[in-house]
């Protein structure tokens, strides 16, 4: 008896493939994808801090909300102390929510992908009528900031069986819910191919420090690991490293810290492997220049 299939992307092992560079001959694509969401008051889905004990769930929706108001700000601080420009993982309800907030990413030049309406609710859970009506109503309220995003995370990384195939026709180029490669992959959809580019489901603050209970420094040095392995790789092939962040989590006074002293470190020593960038300018690159399997 065989296994169930998606029937999404074929078996592909990473060490038999064509080789090629990133921009300017390098090799490890870095880029950081920074989530900022909305939950609701009163219900719905969201990380604990700790488990609440009573409905409406004040200390977990405030912690989650001080994101927005205060780590998202320190953060962009210590990206423009080190000149990186970001991939903004913009939940729609953010745009009213959060005046200013979605507007802040894309004037400092973050490449701007759309991350559903809410953080409240998964996804996967809609029927094919009201998903597509989501992904509509997100993209033409991200949209609003000035250009269309082409490329989408799934809230809490949940699909239905039909998202890829509704991502593409509303002309989505990219998607970062499928972290089963280091390349960039196609995936199959009903009107033809959509690009996986490798979002870190390990190298990200949720599973590492609310899941696993680590802290900000293990969080750093997972970072740093990942890089040294990658470096060592890279020589035989092109290989990326998405670093998932939420600003109500290493936004935090205590965390930024870690993470500023890997992230100067790495920045400091120039290597010339290393391509700091965005995931659309990912997904640009391999499909301007037809590279992915």
């Amino acid at each position: 008896m065989s296994t169930q299939h998606h029937g999404r992307y074929a078996y592909s092992a990473i060490n038999d493939r064509p080789d090629y560079d990133w921009p300017g001959g390098r090799r490890l694509a870095i880029y950081f994808g920074v989530n900022y969401e909305v939950f609701d008051f009163k219900g719905g889905l969201g990380a604990e801090l700790a488990p609440s004990q009573t409905q409406p769930d004040v200390m977990n929706y405030a912690w989650r909300d001080y994101g927005n108001r205060v780590g998202a700000w320190r953060l962009f601080d210590l990206f423009d102390r080190l000149q990186l420009r970001t991939t903004a993982l913009l939940n729609g309800d953010v745009i009213d929510r959060c005046p200013g907030l979605a507007e802040a990413c894309r004037d400092r030049g973050d490449k701007i992908a759309a991350h559903g309406g809410t953080n409240a609710a998964a996804q996967g859970d809609l029927s094919a009528h009201r998903e597509r009506a989501m992904i509509a109503d997100v993209t033409e309220r991200l949209a609003t900031l000035g250009t269309r995003p082409t490329g989408w995370l799934g809230p809490w990384i949940s699909e239905s069986e039909n998202t890829p195939d509704l991502l593409a026709a509303e002309g989505y180029r990219y998607v970062l819910d499928w972290a089963h490669d280091d390349q960039p992959t196609r995936l199959r959809t009903k009107t033809g191919s959509l690009l996986s580019v490798p979002y870190s489901q390990e190298i990200n603050d949720i599973p590492a420090i609310i899941a696993r209970r680590q802290e900000a420094e293990t969080f750093a040095a997972m970072i740093r690991a990942a890089v040294t392995q990658l470096l060592s790789e890279c020589d035989r092939r092109p290989v990326v490293l998405g670093i998932a962040l939420h600003p109500y989590i290493m936004g935090q006074a205590h965390r930024v810290p870690a993470l500023a002293s890997v992230l100067t470190a790495l920045r400091k020593a120039d290597d010339s492997r290393i391509w700091w960038t965005t995931a659309g300018d990912i997904a640009a690159h391999v499909e301007t220049n037809g590279l992915a399997i």
